[in-house]
């Protein structure tokens, strides 16, 4: 076997806005394994000051990763445990080097092209107007659920803009999900819960910074409406820290990015253990191409099974300017692979 690393870097169509900054361009490694004819391609793409493998070496230590499999032709998943992005590019490299180069990683219904996968669209951070542009977008386009990334303008701009949403659509209509990538601070986290609430809002990610578990602990259990965490998960790949986190915090919901939260391996161990505790979880793209949006989607179909009903966060392929030709596309609230 042999392993090829390529970087690239991708540019945004718009400057995509998070609370840690403004995003214009986006950095990605590319690994090939090649096996006689056969080859698999996955896509490693760490988000700088987020994923817990955002590191000085990082292309280095993703070399010396490859030559270990090259090597011994397996991947060592506990060695890889604290490299998220690199497991999940090489996750996917070599899930379609043994469908003998397919795209379609895994046998699905979506992997066949019979179903597709409902997904939210994606409101970036913005002015109100921006904001409420992208909103009307989205409805155009047949999105039944709408995930608004808030902490970027005034805060009472922010919840007039929701109450604008409810003025004119249902939640059987509209299914309103709030990022607040941590934007609260814990003392005013619950009156914003509070204020949110009155919106039927079905659920709010990471209201406050991650590492603060007292006062994720209170949320939590005192919360008006269902809190998902995110960013919280970062850097926990043990399985018995996972089990610590979720015995301890006891969200509503998780949200697994795998090139953020253990690649596939530990992503579906992340699903296993919430599910043993009736924690419900999503699983969401983390501003990847469509390299990796792929294999994620093909990842979310299989973990789920078929018939997904809980909208997924699989819509960032459409980004960049020069994203990467992949066999999946959007239609109105669904994202097909074109079997």
């Amino acid at each position: 076997m042999k392993i090829n690393i390529t970087e690239r870097i991708l540019h945004f169509k718009q400057p995509a806005g998070t609370s840690r900054g403004v995003y214009t361009e986006r950095k990605i490694w590319l690994v090939e394994m090649k096996e006689g004819e056969r080859k698999g391609i996955g896509e490693c793409a760490p988000l700088p000051q987020l994923s817990c493998d955002d590191i000085p070496h990082y292309a280095e230590t993703l070399r010396m990763f490859c030559d270990q499999i090259e090597q011994t032709g397996v991947i060592d998943y506990q060695a890889l445990r604290p490299y998220p992005s690199m497991l999940f590019g090489l996750e996917s490299a070599w899930a379609q080097l043994r469908v003998n180069g397919s795209a379609k990683l895994f046998d699905t219904p979506f992997g066949r092209g019979e179903e597709g996968i409902k997904i939210n669209g994606l409101v970036w951070m913005g002015t109100f107007e921006e904001m409420y542009q992208r909103i009307e977008e989205k409805i155009q386009a047949g999105f039944h659920c709408v995930k608004l990334k808030i902490g970027a303008i005034d805060w009472e701009r922010e919840i007039s803009l929701i109450k604008f949403i409810r003025q004119h659509f249902t939640k059987e209509q509209i299914e309103l999900r709030v990022d607040a990538n941590g934007g609260f601070t814990p003392q005013e986290a619950m009156r914003k819960l509070e204020q949110l609430a009155t919106y039927d809002i079905h659920s709010i990610e990471q209201p406050i910074k991650q590492h603060q578990w007292k006062e994720m602990v209170r949320l939590c259990h005192e919360t008006p409406l269902p809190i998902a965490l995110d960013e919280e998960l970062i850097g926990i790949n043990d399985t018995t820290n996972k089990i610590e986190l979720l015995d301890t915090i006891r969200p509503q919901y998780i949200i697994l990015k795998p090139s953020l939260h253990g690649g596939m391996h530990g992503s579906e161990e992340w699903i296993n253990l919430a599910q043993e505790r009736s924690i419900g979880s999503w699983i969401t793209s983390a501003l990847e191409s469509n390299i990796g949006l792929n294999a994620i989607a093909h990842f979310a179909a299989k973990v789920y099974g078929p018939h997904i009903s809980m909208p997924q966060g699989l819509g960032t392929g459409q980004l960049f300017t020069d994203n990467i030709p992949m066999p999946i596309e959007i239609r109105g609230e669904k994202l097909y692979f074109n079997a």
